[in-house]
Order: structure tokens, then C-alpha cells, then sequence
């Protein structure tokens, strides 16, 4: 053991380097570049009851220091991800984290209860894309009641560690995890793209159909980190970092800030090695710093 094993409510990781939803696939497609192996969790793309087709062309937009993105939830839909993109991950010696996302409660409970007799390790519920218009008021991530009752179903109906994903487009984003955590969440993934946009110059209209699109990548670190934190401050079950992470010294920064586990995004278009090079370069630091394990690190800032 290198003391990189950490523990995700009752969810157990050789190591806390996820890929985070949307960025990596199913798996499949980066099978030839990286050893998935290696890796403490794949979280897969989110899935929904039908197939999606997604948003139109353009969907990605290059911006200074980040990338806005504005893909709309493209999938295969649950029945194409049981029998087809499930089974292959299955073979890897990793966990695997299914992501999920509806357009109202019951298509959550539908997708929860269908998943529960399948093989993986927990369910990751995305209330919080910002480019799917879940209801009138807007996401469900940036309404508290709403929010606790997708959750505590899907604790009810799935048997499997719920880790609830937020959105940071929410005013106090600490009382929609206190309202995840009171559901039975056993996690916070913290967090989704924030909103942003870009205009066409030339055509002087905006780049995206739908106006607004998600900003990720290096330019949003700073803000997810402060969320990682407000988040931690807020609840007792574990959180998951993720924003801008591209090597280990941001892997670094969101554990000592709080987060038991962080995930790469933008990083996987970048470089598809960055996950294992922030886990070797963990163990390093652990070397390096004489730690016997990670967890000694998670929290650890001072004031």
C-alpha cells in the first residue's frame, strides 16, 4: 500500500484522482492513451432515459485560460448504457461511478431504479448541467427542496453511495449541500461549470444557440476551490473538488482545502496522462513530505 487509498462515505478509492463526468466518455475512448487501471474512479458521462442528440454546432469555444462548453447532455440514453458501455468498464480494476440527469423527479427515480441491479460502485446525480432547463425556476441544483427530494429517492431506490453534483451558479451553494447531505447523500461533487457566453464578432450574434454555456478549465480553479471550501464548511460527508484541475499542485490545493477526492476535466482534452501524473505525484509528495497517507492531507489549511 502508498497511502493513497481514500474513503468516499462507505465508497473506497485506491487513490482520490477521478475523471469527471463529460470529459472522459465511457471509458472506452481513452482506453489506448492511459492505463484506466490506474485510475481511483471513472465517472462516467451523464446518462439519460432517451438517447440525446445534444445541443447544435457550435458546442465548444476556446477562451482565454478556459474553455466554454455547451454540449447539451449528449448520450446513448439507459438502455444502450447497460447493455453496451457498462459491461466494458466493468472488466477494469477501478471504480466506477454511473452519472445520472433528468428532466424532472421521476425520470431521476426511473434511471436510479433501473440502474440498481447493475454492477458499478455509486451513482453520481447531476442536478446541476447548465445547459438542459430542468424546470421554470431553473435547476434543480439551485432549488433546496427540489434538490432533497431527487436525492433522498435516489438513495431510496438505487441501494448504491449517492454522490449529489452541484451547480456554482447559486447565490450560497452551502444550502443546497446541507439539503443533499440531509437526503442521504454520502457526497458533494462540487462543481459543475459556471455559467458564462461568448459573441461572433463577425456575425456579432452569440457564439451558442442557447446563449449560455458552461465555463471550464484553469480559469474557474479559484472559484471552485472557494466552493470546495464553502461546501467542506457546510457539511460533514466527504466533498469532491473539481474545477481547472491540471496538475498536482491544483490536486494539491483542493485537498488541503477539503476535498477527500478530485476529479480532472478539461485537463483529459489537454493531456490524457495529467490524471496519472497527479497520481504519481502524489505519492511522491508523500514521499517527499514523509506522510503515511493521503488523508492526512485532506482539510489540512490553516489559517
Amino acid at each position: 500500500m502508498d497511502g493513497l487509498s481514500v474513503k468516499i462515505g462507505s465508497l473506497i478509492l485506491k487513490n482520490p484522482v477521478m475523471v469527471a463526468s463529460g470529459t472522459f466518455g465511457y471509458g472506452e475512448e481513452y482506453a489506448q492513451l492511459i492505463d484506466l487501471n490506474e485510475l481511483g474512479a471513472i465517472i462516467t458521462k451523464s446518462i439519460t432515459v432517451k438517447p440525446r442528440l445534444g445541443n447544435p454546432q457550435p458546442r465548444l469555444w476556446e477562451t482565454q485560460g478556459g474553455l466554454l462548453n455547451s454540449i447539451g447532455l449528449q448520450n446513448v440514453g439507459l438502455a444502450t448504457f447497460i447493455d453496451e458501455k457498462l459491461p466494458y468498464l466493468q472488466k477494469y480494476d477501478t471504480r466506477v461511478i454511473v452519472s445520472i440527469a433528468g428532466e424532472s423527479v421521476s425520470e431521476y427515480c426511473q434511471l436510479a431504479q433501473a440502474l440498481k441491479k447493475e454492477t458499478f460502485d455509486a451513482l453520481e446525480v447531476n442536478i446541476s448541467c447548465p445547459n438542459v432547463q430542468h424546470t421554470k425556476k431553473g435547476l434543480f441544483a439551485q432549488d433546496k427542496d427540489l434538490s432533497y427530494e431527487i436525492i433522498r429517492k435516489a438513495v431510496r431506490f438505487s441501494h448504491k453511495p449517492v454522490i449529489a453534483k452541484l451547480t456554482p451558479n447559486i447565490t450560497d451553494i452551502s444550502i443546497i449541500a446541507k439539503a443533499c447531505e440531509k437526503a442521504g447523500a454520502e457526497a458533494i461533487a462540487v462543481v459543475n461549470t459556471f455559467n458564462a457566453m461568448a459573441v461572433d464578432l463577425k456575425t456579432k450574434k452569440p457564439v451558442f444557440k442557447n446563449i449560455v454555456a458552461g465555463l471550464c478549465g484553469p480559469a474557474i480553479k479559484p472559484q471552485a476551490l472557494y466552493k470546495v471550501y464553502e461546501v467542506k464548511k457546510a457539511v460533514k460527508i466527504p466533498v469532491i473538488g473539481m474545477g481547472g484541475i491540471m496538475n498536482l499542485n491544483d490536486a494539491l490545493e483542493f485537498i488541503i482545502t477539503g476535498a477527500s477526492a478530485i476529479a480532472v476535466g478539461v485537463g483529459n482534452f489537454v493531456d490524457p496522462k495529467i490524471p496519472l501524473n497527479i497520481i504519481n505525484g502524489l505519492r511522491h509528495y508523500l514521499k517527499d513530505n514523509k506522510l503515511a497517507q493521503v488523508k492526512h492531507l485532506i482539510g489540512s489549511m490553516t489559517n
